[in-house]
């Protein structure tokens, strides 16, 4: 099972707390770590994180490099922990933009954990959806014919992600009910889950509720039932 999570809140976690923005990105730092260990109890075979979109530059500079900080100090703290759990790190999304260092730091943590087969913890850092789907448009006019295999190869290319499945369950914090330029090919059939809890506050039970909420959805990927859309070779799940 994959499931993807768009971390929102942490701004807005702080500044309730009249503490700096930068103090709820640490909070929802603390929160990473809850959702990893809940979703390996659970035995999620993908857990795609969104931690930093290419909108996300627009931020100010201050909360930029507070939140590259953070990714760093994950990378270098956590990958012995990912080891010891046997949890596989890779990050998608953009490196271009991203200094020598931290490719570096990418490089050496997703190298250190790729015999680890537990689980897959991708992080989406300079990430964007509708940049990834243009790229792959462009590479693919290289190509003598595009099938969904050829798409999906390069899709996977451009992000530097392993090659895992599409959504099954994408869950969102902090009360907005939109996609954020996140997967949204890997999410073309997804099960939605919202809340309304804010980030930092997600917690075990929340991963929990989620997955039972998952189980209870009636998944017809776009059929009605007893009837073929005549797409399935389209789709997956």
């Amino acid at each position: 099972m994959h499931v993807a999570i768009i971390m929102d809140g942490n701004g807005r976690w702080g500044q309730a707390r009249r503490l700096p923005r930068t103090a709820g990105h640490r909070a929802g730092a603390r929160a990473v770590d809850r959702a990893v260990s809940a979703a390996a109890r659970h035995g999620i075979s993908v857990l795609t994180l969104y931690a930093f979109s290419c909108s996300n530059w627009e931020r100010p500079r201050r909360e930029v490099r507070a939140l590259f900080g953070l990714f760093r100090r994950y990378l270098a703290t956590q990958t012995q922990r990912c080891l010891e759990q046997s949890i596989r790190l890779n990050v998608i999304g953009r490196r271009d933009r991203l200094d020598d260092k931290l490719r570096a730091l990418i490089e050496w943590a997703e190298e250190a954990t790729r015999d680890c087969n537990r689980m897959i913890l991708r992080i989406a850092v300079d990430y964007s959806a509708q940049w990834s789907l243009i790229e792959v448009c462009d590479a693919a006019r290289r190509e003598p014919r595009v099938d969904r295999e050829v798409f999906l190869r390069q899709l996977a290319a451009v992000n530097h992600s392993l090659p895992v499945g599409e959504v099954d369950l994408l869950i969102r914090t902090g009360g907005e009910r939109r996609m954020s330029d996140f997967l949204l090919w890997e999410c073309a059939y997804a099960e939605l889950h919202f809340l309304a809890r804010l980030w930092p506050d997600f917690d075990a039970e929340d991963f929990e509720e989620a997955l039972r909420e998952y189980s209870r959805r009636d998944r017809r990927f776009g059929r009605i039932a007893g009837v073929s859309c005549g797409l399935e070779g389209m789709q997956h799940g």
